[in-house]
Formats: C-alpha cells, sequence, structure tokens
C-alpha cells in the first residue's frame, strides 16, 4: 500500500479518499469493527470486477449482495425502496454498513439508501468510473431522479471512505473514461489550471488506467473537490464572494437540461463539456470573461474527445426554449431566476444570477453552432 495516495477530507465526519491500485483490502479499516452486515449495492453489469470487493468483505462480514439496474435507471424511488425493504428483511441496524461498486449513478443510490436507512448508516464507495472517483463519490452528496428533474430528492451523507482503485478503470469504455474528463476538466477551470496545462501537454492517448499521467489528473481532481466541500458541506455559500460548494455545478445547469430532455442518452461529462462552453460564452456576453479563456475550453475539452457543441439531431431534439424550461427546474434556480457559475478568468469563479434572455439565446446559439 505504499504507493496509495491518503487525500484527507476533514470536517465534522472525517474520512480519507484512497487513491491507488489493488485497494479492496483497506475496506475493513474503513468499515470498521462495530460492522457486522454489509449491503454490497453494485451496479449489474459489473460481473466479475466486483468480485474483489466482496471476496474483501466475506472475510470479515454478513455479506447482502444487491444488484441495481446500470446508470440513471437506478436512480428511482422504487429502486430505492427495493433496497430498504432488502436491508429490512435481512435485519440490517443502525451499526451495520453499505459499500457501493459502480459508477456515479450508484454512488448516488447506494448514498442515499444508506442516508435514509435508519437515518443514516455508514457507507463506503468504491467507485469504478473516472467520473465517479472525481464526482458523485466524494463530498457527502446523495439522490435520486424524478420525472420533474435530476437529483431533486437526496441527502447529505458522507461517506465513511472512498477507494479509488485505478485498476478498476482498465476495464472501461474509452467513451466513458472521456466522458469523466468532463468533470476533470471543469476542475482545471475553476480551481486548478494545472490540470489545463498537464492536459494541453499530455498525449489523450496516454491517459489510461495506469498512466501517471491520469493518477495525477485524478488526484488533483479530487483535491479541488475536497477543498471546496470542506469549507460548504451544505452549499449554503463560501468566504469573501466565492459560491462555496456550487463552484462544483459549474456547467452543470445546462448539462442536467441537456440529460433530461436527451433521457440521459447523452453522458454527464459530455453534457458538462458542452455546458461549461455555455457557461463561458454566457461570462463572455455579460463582459467578464476574455474570449481567449472561451476558446481554451474548446480546445482543451475537445482534445480529449469532448463534445464542445449541442447537437439537437444526435443530443435528444431539444429546442432552447424546452432546454431553457428544463433549466428553471434545476437544483440551482431560486425562485423563477437562474443562477450560474461564471468565470472572471481562470480560477476566479463567480454566481451570474438572472442573466438576460438576450445572452442566454447567444451563448446557445454559440455553443449550438460551435464546431
Amino acid at each position: 500500500m505504499s504507493d496509495d495516495t491518503v487525500i484527507h477530507v476533514g470536517g465534522a465526519s472525517p474520512y480519507d479518499v484512497v487513491v491507488g491500485h489493488g485497494l479492496a483490502g483497506r475496506l475493513p479499516g474503513m468499515l470498521g469493527d462495530s460492522v457486522e452486515r454489509v449491503a454490497v449495492l453494485y451496479a449489474g453489469s459489473l460481473g466479475a470486477l466486483a468480485d474483489p470487493v466482496v471476496d474483501a468483505l466475506v472475510e470479515h462480514y454478513d455479506v447482502l449482495a444487491l444488484g441495481l439496474p446500470d446508470g440513471e435507471r437506478a436512480k428511482t424511488a422504487p429502486v430505492a425502496s427495493d433496497c430498504w425493504e432488502a436491508l429490512g428483511e435481512a435485519g440490517f441496524t443502525r451499526s451495520d454498513a453499505v459499500v457501493t461498486i459502480g459508477g456515479g449513478a450508484t454512488t448516488d443510490l447506494g448514498g442515499f439508501v444508506a442516508a435514509s436507512w435508519l437515518r443514516g448508516v455508514r457507507v463506503v464507495h468504491v467507485p469504478t468510473t473516472l467520473l465517479a472517483m472525481v464526482d458523485a463519490a466524494v463530498g457527502g452528496k446523495t439522490g435520486i431522479n424524478t420525472g420533474a428533474g435530476k437529483n431533486l430528492v437526496g441527502a447529505f451523507h458522507e461517506p465513511a471512505g472512498v477507494l479509488c482503485d485505478l485498476s478498476l478503470l482498465a476495464t472501461l469504455p474509452r467513451e466513458e473514461l472521456v466522458a469523466g474528463l468532463g468533470e476533470v476538466v471543469k476542475c482545471g477551470f475553476i480551481a486548478d489550471p494545472a490540470i489545463l496545462e498537464l492536459v494541453e501537454r499530455t498525449d489523450p492517448a496516454a491517459l489510461t488506467a495506469g498512466s501517471a499521467e491520469l493518477r495525477e489528473l485524478v488526484e488533483r481532481a479530487i483535491r479541488v473537490k475536497v477543498d471546496v466541500v470542506v469549507d460548504d458541506l451544505r452549499e449554503t455559500g463560501g468566504a469573501d464572494g466565492h459560491p462555496g460548494r456550487e463552484v462544483l455545478n459549474y456547467g452543470h445547469t445546462l448539462a442536467h437540461a441537456i440529460e433530461r430532455t436527451s433521457d440521459y442518452s447523452v453522458r454527464h461529462g459530455e453534457a458538462v463539456a458542452i455546458g461549461c462552453v455555455f457557461v463561458a460564452e454566457l461570462a463572455a456576453r455579460a463582459g467578464t470573461l476574455d474570449p481567449a479563456v472561451v476558446d481554451r475550453h474548446r480546445t482543451v475539452l475537445s482534445r480529449v474527445g469532448l463534445p464542445t457543441a449541442y447537437d439537437p439531431a444526435s443530443m435528444g431534439d431539444a429546442s432552447f426554449d424546452e432546454l431553457h424550461a428544463a433549466m428553471k427546474v434545476d437544483k440551482k434556480a431560486r425562485g423563477s431566476q437562474l443562477r450560474f457559475v461564471v468565470l472572471d478568468d481562470l480560477a476566479s469563479p463567480r454566481i451570474l444570477a438572472g442573466p438576460s434572455e438576450d445572452d442566454l439565446r447567444a451563448a446557445y446559439a454559440a455553443v449550438a453552432s460551435a464546431g
């Protein structure tokens, strides 16, 4: 374990995020001695990928394995209810625990089940996608979707630990790895420009599960999220005008609208990439962001293979008005006023509340027509 990187998350409920290879042996230490039963909530398509984690647990605990639907189909009230019923039948108490194995949807659903069962039991996340490692598994946000929108029902529930086992990325389809880079690059724009520089000087084909470059990107993105979350766990705002945790939503207001109107056929990281370009264009129209930084959004995101334009024909065929309506349901909206995280410069974020519809339409037109 000497090569493992341990990133400590402070605050009222401290825990560690461990980055490395072959980390399943660390699970019992994160779960603690009082746990007797562990429910393993895993994405059903993982197959043998979940075996090392389950094997590490059955030596120490009574294990209840619960397979979940893949992707956003897991994040529904009926799936959560099925998990609650299974925990009840198995006699899970407040001293027992949940372990999630899977991507961001598994982490969100499993975290919500842990947060809501007996008003909160321990949970350890073992993310299996790049997106989940740098985003969903860290920070304590859990949630499920409703017909009205994404993540509208949920709770804050910090994990007891997170194991980012990079070896799990070896079987991840390339398009999923690329999609996860959307959240990584986002972290570069909002807080750590060294991420952008690393992407710009690295051959994208070299960003693989075993590469030092991908590991550095993962660790830097996690540290960005940890720094923000520790200061503003419940998204109440930061100091000195900083948006606080809300900064992590850079690009997400349009991204969630694209996901919802495409019935989640557009990957989250792909939608975030488009959303980041959109808010960069919006900031440029508000007169606060240099056009060169807007261009850098496109070049860095496209370099790793992410889309920088919204193509209605392949992404759900939503009009501006339909996307605008979907954005108004977003969690970040306050009343009828849309709120966007924008940049004044690299790593200099702020909130833009209530932009004009003319600016919104112009920014959308720039994204819809961008090459």
